[in-house]
């Protein structure tokens, strides 16, 4: 049996990168508002696979041109969905994930974690749900310490953190 080794998948276009390809899916939008609420709601079904939830043609219209936008040019980036799905969580009051405070090492976010690497003075800030470094955030001190040396570290030794205060040796006069 034959894998497939480094199959490149054509990129899907982007809105304004092919002419024709715009005007099919602004042809396919407008024909929607010419449409019966029962021919959107088959559309429906056909684009999303199950039955429309309501007989709302506006919502119909928007969600349905929302579809046939995204199966052509391709949905949200996998970091903004994740971001919507946590914005979402914070507003109805969820805990989506353990929060960093769970771990006494973890400074308090604010905090201004300083590290000299190679000459050169690092600055990282906690937050609530990562790190910062250089406008960049990261998930954890493992991976900003990967990215500064170019080699896995553990993020609190380099980071030289006491694991029993929390808090960072250094910064105490």
């Amino acid at each position: 049996m034959r894998t497939a080794r480094n199959v490149k998948v054509p990129a899907l276009p982007r809105p304004g990168q092919d002419a024709a390809t715009d005007e099919g899916v602004l042809a396919q939008l407008a024909a929607l508002q010419h449409m019966s609420v029962n021919e959107l709601k088959a559309k429906w079904e056909a684009l999303l696979g199950t039955a429309a939830p309501n007989n709302a043609r506006a919502f119909l219209e928007l969600r349905i041109g929302y579809r046939i936008q995204e199966l052509t040019y391709g949905g949200l980036s996998r970091d903004t969905r994740r971001t919507l799905e946590l914005l979402a969580d914070e507003v109805e009051g969820k805990v989506a994930r353990k929060p960093m405070s769970g771990d006494p090492r973890n400074p308090m976010p604010g905090t201004r974690l300083i590290r000299e690497w190679e000459g050169t003075e690092h600055t990282i800030t906690v937050l609530r749900d990562g790190y910062d470094w250089q406008g960049r955030k990261y998930r954890s001190l493992s991976a900003v310490a990967r990215a500064i040396t170019g080699v896995n570290w553990n993020g609190f030794r380099f980071f030289r953190l006491d694991e029993r205060l929390g808090h960072h040796r250094g910064s105490e006069p």
